[in-house]
């Protein structure tokens, strides 16, 4: 099985750490495809940029299937384009987000997400909301990092964190910690060691169930509002993505 991990910022760096830290969770057999976004913002921390990182991911999608991709990995905690690259997709599509908030659920009765700058909270709380989590989300939490700062000081990111996932567990006494950015995902081994609960990163989360997904021959609907796109011409620069015309 293909598994294509999409980084939707174009970070060629951060595509190969997140590479790096999955291909070990990869079951045997399996083939990770990783994957930067051709077009796109350097990092996603707002809405504009999540907004303009979408074509490029969907156009990843579209590319990875036809190069044999059977499942797909958006690699953003903000599930950017999520419910668009399903529609296109004929293989499973898994946000980190998605795919961590429900892991979490499964391990605890409350979690605390702790993400990177306080003014992507907001996107992190429609997505609790938009996914029913609201009951066992406690908190968000922001250690005011930005994204591609993340793997500048590995042991000072370390201890920023541990301190804010210590804050964030006794002030919302939840039991798990939910990592709010793919790019701290090298960090979830160590902290869960530290901090004595279960530490959920979002791209190992997801990787494994796409996984599962494929094993059960399982995919995304077809009938209703996930069917494949309706063929119709776009006109301007987005003239290529059109579809089945």
């Amino acid at each position: 099985m293909k598994i294509q991990l999409i980084n939707p910022n174009t970070s060629v760096a951060m595509t190969a750490s997140l590479a790096e830290a999955a291909q070990p969770l990869l079951r045997p057999g399996n083939q990770l495809l990783a994957v930067t976004n051709g077009s796109g913002p350097a990092s996603i921390e707002g809405h504009y940029d999540e907004a303009l990182s979408v074509p490029g991911l969907l156009q990843a999608i579209r590319e990875g299937e036809r190069d044999g991709a059977e499942g797909h990995v958006i690699a953003c905690f903000g599930d950017p384009g999520l419910l668009a690259a399903r529609e296109i997709a004929r293989f499973p599509v898994i946000g980190i987000a998605e795919a961590a908030m429900h892991l979490a659920t499964w391990v605890a009765t409350g979690f605390s997400i702790v993400t990177t700058l306080g003014r992507t909270k907001v996107i992190a709380r429609h997505l609790v909301e938009r996914y029913g989590f609201h009951q066992h989300c406690r908190g968000i939490h922001a250690v005011e990092i930005p994204v591609l700062a993340l793997d500048q000081d590995p042991d000072g990111l370390r201890r920023i964190m541990r301190t804010a996932c210590l804050d964030a567990l006794a002030r919302d006494e939840s039991g798990a910690i939910v990592l709010g950015c793919a790019g701290m995902s090298h960090l979830a081994t160590e902290l869960q060691e530290e901090l004595g609960v279960p530490v959920i990163d979002g791209v190992s989360a997801a990787l494994k169930m796409v996984e599962m997904l494929g094993e059960l021959r399982l995919s995304t609907s077809k009938r209703g509002d996930l069917d494949f796109p309706l063929p119709k011409p776009y006109a301007g620069f987005l003239r290529g993505f059109a579809v089945g015309g």
